[in-house]
């Protein structure tokens, strides 16, 4: 195509960009997909550098161009997933959050538990605190008490022992 030819054609899609949209809107059902596909249009003139030769009918020839550019767009939508196929997966999804329900059987076991631990012997439970809430190490908690880190395990077993006698669901 000659730049000529290019500059014509840009003058034309210029001049008659709106009754170009006008038919391209009645052809494709859509004013939107028209005018982006007109605006492809433009975009695709700049980037044609072999050469045609002399054009008949420019205008028909912009409207061809149009024309495929909004159906490439079409096909090329149809592999993308509509709004309402979007909203069928999404109601199909099953939320991984707790509900109600489980958050308070969760709630439950927790006062349970914490109930457990509040009736063990006051060293056991101290020393269960501060390993398992406070996130202490043995050796830290064996300095921080005054005992041996195997005395610490020890404890640690026992309640862990205490907790599962213990528990309400013993089912679990």
């Amino acid at each position: 195509m000659s730049q000529a030819s290019l500059s014509a054609l840009r003058e034309l899609l210029t001049q008659r960009y709106d009754e170009l949209k006008r038919r391209l809107s009645f052809r494709l059902g859509s004013v939107d997909l028209a005018s982006d596909a007109l605006h492809d249009t433009w975009v695709r003139l700049d980037e044609r550098k072999e050469a045609l030769g002399p054009i008949a009918n420019p205008a028909a020839y912009l409207m061809r161009m149009a024309t495929n550019v909004a159906l490439d767009r079409m096909e090329r939508d149809k592999r993308y997933m509509g709004a309402d196929e979007i909203d069928a997966l999404m109601d199909e999804i099953v939320d991984p959050a707790p509900g109600p329900a489980e958050l308070a059987a969760a709630r439950d076991e927790i006062e349970a538990l914490s109930r457990v631990i509040d009736s063990m012997p006051p060293r056991r439970r101290a020393i269960f605190l501060a390993v398992r809430v406070d996130e202490l190490s043995n050796q830290a908690a064996a300095a921080r008490f005054g005992v041996s880190a195997r005395l610490i395990g020890l404890e640690l077993k026992r309640a862990h022992e205490y907790c599962m006698a213990r528990r309400p669901n013993k089912d679990v």
